[in-house]
């Protein structure tokens, strides 16, 4: 005879089951997008990378939209530009910056120097251009050298449209250079060439 409870038991663990089978929810995916993207992202961009029609994303974005703001999260889901992306609040702005200046001092993770010498020796160059040499998504690291005024944008590809970056001139103040023609020999493997910048950039 089974255990009372059992049955609804193993219903609910069928219904996890099915649930994790389905992926997840169409609000879930749009957050974990959006998380990652240095851009607005366009309604129908989205549409498209997840398969669902382009009116229940912009439905979804925008009840995600009021429920941030209605929550009094420290960010807002904000349509700009033609497309969507997250934004610090701006009563939060301010702790934010001092941050980002109070970072400056501490030390550049081993990811960030890789970044960082990739950009050195290839600007202007892409992110897509850096995550190709490094093997490895570098857009969350490109965001902290833009936010430490290690690295600035520099225009678009004309050919892909895709935003550029070049080292700032705080970059060649720190390694004590006058230009960039002051950098050292690249090595044969970029990424492993990222020893004399580490002492500089502490």
């Amino acid at each position: 005879m089974a255990a009372p409870g059992a049955e609804d038991f193993g219903a609910g663990d069928q219904a996890e089951e099915r649930k994790r089978a389905e992926g997840p929810t169409l609000r879930a995916a749009l957050e974990a997008i959006l998380l990652v993207v240095d851009e607005p992202v366009a309604e129908v961009t989205l549409a498209q990378v997840l398969e669902r029609p382009t009116h229940e994303v912009a439905a979804a974005l925008r009840g995600l939209a009021a429920e941030y703001t209605a929550s009094g999260r420290g960010f807002d889901l904000r349509e700009v530009a033609g497309g969507w992306r997250f934004y610090t609040r701006a009563d939060c702005a301010t702790l934010v910056e001092r941050f980002v200046r109070d970072g400056q001092q501490s030390r550049l993770t081993q990811a960030a120097l890789e970044t960082l010498a990739v950009v050195a020796y290839r600007q202007p160059v892409s992110r897509a251009r850096v995550a190709a040499v490094r093997g490895v998504n570098s857009d969350g690291v490109m965001r902290t050298l833009v936010a430490r005024g290690l690295v600035e944008e520099a225009g678009t590809d004309p050919e892909s449209q895709a935003v550029l970056y070049r080292t700032s001139s705080y970059f060649l103040e720190r390694l004590g250079l006058r230009d960039l023609s002051e950098l050292p020999e690249l090595a044969p493997f970029l990424p492993d060439d990222v020893e004399n910048l580490e002492e500089t950039t502490k």
